[in-house]
């Protein structure tokens, strides 16, 4: 997994509450079994038509958000279905943050098993955000997670709070399974204790 220490880009500004997993990778997009490939099916009712053709009024398929890399969201984003395809799709499209003054539990949580940062910030700084991108089309944030800020060039400078334990793993790029493997050598002492018949060969 890819450490997340400190990153700089666009704010791709999402005004929806409630967005759910199946607007972000809708359902018929599940059938692969690898996590890259999703991200050109993120919200992808969203952005094409019936005729899969974009949708020129969505965020993501303007410039320079189509390079944004840091989205920005309304309450409870992630809610519904508990699919980790969600977190992949997004950082498949280049999303590396979100940030949002709610996240649905269980996304959230996914989120940091995948080297995804979610962000969750009061929502008269979220509304501020918002503005921000409204008067500099292509507003630029860093997001430093060593530091647990959030600034820009303008001086701006947010704090934000996060579980030490979850902010360890993704300053390493450990996910739940490479936690496990820096033990590895008590694990393989551990198994040299039982008789043979244990082990599967």
């Amino acid at each position: 997994m890819q450490p997340f220490i400190k990153h700089t880009g666009i704010v791709a500004p999402l005004d929806r509450a409630n967005v759910d997993t199946d607007q972000i990778i809708p359902k018929q997009f599940l059938k692969r079994i690898e996590r890259t490939g999703f991200g050109q099916f993120l919200f992808y009712d969203w952005r094409f038509d019936d005729n899969n053709q974009p949708r020129q009024g969505f965020i993501l398929n303007q410039k320079p958000y189509d390079q944004a890399s840091v989205l920005l969201a309304r309450h409870n984003f992630g809610c519904g279905s508990s699919r980790e395809h969600a977190p992949w799709a997004l950082m498949d499209f280049g999303f590396r943050a979100i940030i949002a003054p709610s996240f649905a539990d269980i996304f959230y949580n996914n989120c940091f098993k995948n080297g995804l940062l979610p962000i969750t910030l009061p929502e008269d700084v979220v509304d501020s955000l918002f503005q921000k991108t409204v008067e500099q089309p292509g507003y630029q944030i860093t997001v430093d997670l060593e530091n647990r800020l959030i600034q820009d060039q303008d001086g701006l400078s947010v704090p934000f709070t996060i579980d030490e334990y979850k902010r360890e793993c993704l300053l390493k790029g450990l996910d739940d399974i490479g936690v496990t493997l820096q033990h590895e050598d008590k694990i393989a002492d551990y198994e040299k204790r039982f008789p043979a018949y244990y082990h599967i060969k």
